[in-house]
């Protein structure tokens, strides 16, 4: 498994053709306490860099963006019983969607770890 990171702070986990979308642990101390999550429906195409899902804070309404093209195959029905959950556990437990890769070619254009982590300290 690879994970990938956007400079819209997604994550993508990427295993065979099926990749796993949340939000950074850095996005989700941004937004504060999350109080809703709005998620694509089952079968949705997605298209990278368009909204995907909406984050609701006690901040703010946030986008949150494909970051790569698919088919949503799976979303995270934990989430609609426990938005904090987006809090307490960003990059595991409180993943978004699963979406069936269309272009694996658009995996070249994110960032790894260590690039992502150079980024939010240059923020």
């Amino acid at each position: 498994m690879a994970r990938y990171y956007t400079d819209e702070h997604e994550w993508i986990d990427v295993e065979g053709d099926t990749a796993t979308v949340g939000i950074t642990d850095y996005a989700q101390g941004q937004l504060g306490d999350i109080v809703f999550v709005e998620l694509p429906a089952v079968g949705t195409s997605v298209e990278k860099g368009k909204d995907a899902a909406v984050v609701e804070s006690v901040k703010a309404a946030s986008d949150v963006y494909a970051p790569i093209d698919g088919e949503v195959t799976e979303t995270n029905d934990a989430l609609d019983d426990d938005p904090a959950l987006v809090n307490s556990s960003p990059e595991d437990g409180g993943w978004f969607f699963k979406l069936t890769i269309a272009d694996t070619s658009q995996l070249e254009g994110l960032m790894d770890e260590a690039a992502y982590q150079s980024f939010v300290e240059g923020l």
